[in-house]
């Protein structure tokens, strides 16, 4: 049993095969699955997904890459909007200085808003961060010393350091696909530093399919090869890490029932 804690299955990608692909997430072994709002003026449309397929939960948040046209959401309207049974989760929300798609001024009061929301409803906030170390652990840091908020680092493919305060933080380590990629030695080594009680495992489907499929659109059955590579990285068996992320998983997105 695996649970793809990020994935989007919103995004046009999937339009033409949705049943399909959660079919087949199923026959793999991926009985919960996580869709990760970017925009909360699409959350309509995540909303419907989640409440289609029982095994769908969802968030409510917007993506770095748009935190200049959602200024207007405020933290309140997070947590308006989480209080449907099947949110559970805030977020994605965080920092992105590879792209720079939105003001880094913007970002971090999206991020801000979206941490208050997270403290509030003690739903964990799924946090981007992407060459941003330094400026992301500043402000989980100064945000915590407010009060504490569960979160988690999603796709992680930062420094050891940022790996480090985030879990000293209580945070969670979400692990993609660019795990199995052969190039991302220095992620398994940080991976193996993880506690096993903080490590996740996700997709982000439809992108960063792991290997075999790279390259291919990803979807969440692949999550199963991400969790081999984890195992192997931290010298567990495919079962038992298929059962440390999930009971991780069920922990952190404490709201989503065990099905």
């Amino acid at each position: 049993m695996l649970i793809d804690t990020h994935c989007h299955l919103d995004f046009p990608d999937f339009d033409a095969e949705r049943d399909e692909i959660i079919e087949r997430a199923r026959q793999a072994g991926v009985t919960q699955m996580v869709t990760i709002s970017t925009r909360v003026k699409r959350f309509e449309t995540i909303l419907a997904i989640a409440e289609k397929y029982e095994n769908v939960f969802c968030s409510v948040g917007t993506h770095p890459h748009n935190a200049d046209e959602e200024l207007d959401i405020t933290a309140a309207d997070l947590v308006r909007l989480s209080a449907h049974p099947k949110v559970v989760a805030i977020g994605e929300a965080g920092l992105d200085y590879f792209y720079d798609n939105a003001p880094r001024e913007a970002q971090a009061e999206g991020l801000r808003r979206h941490i208050e929301a997270a403290r509030e409803t003690g739903l964990p906030l799924v946090i981007h961060s992407r060459s941003a170390d330094e400026d992301m652990a500043a402000i989980l840091t100064e945000e915590a010393g407010k009060g504490a908020f569960p979160f988690l680092l999603h796709c992680f493919s930062s420094g050891a350091d940022l790996a480090r305060i985030g879990v000293d933080l209580g945070g969670y380590v979400s692990f993609s696909g660019i795990l199995t990629f052969p190039k991302s030695q220095e992620l398994r080594d940080i991976a193996e530093t993880i506690p096993r009680d903080r490590l996740i495992v996700e997709t982000d489907a439809p992108y960063l399919a792991p290997k075999p499929f790279r390259g291919k659109r990803n979807e969440p059955a692949y999550v199963a090869h991400t969790a081999d590579v984890l195992a192997e990285s931290i010298g567990v068996t495919k079962g038992e890490i298929a059962e440390i992320t999930t009971e991780n998983a069920l922990r952190i997105f404490s709201k989503m029932p065990r099905l």
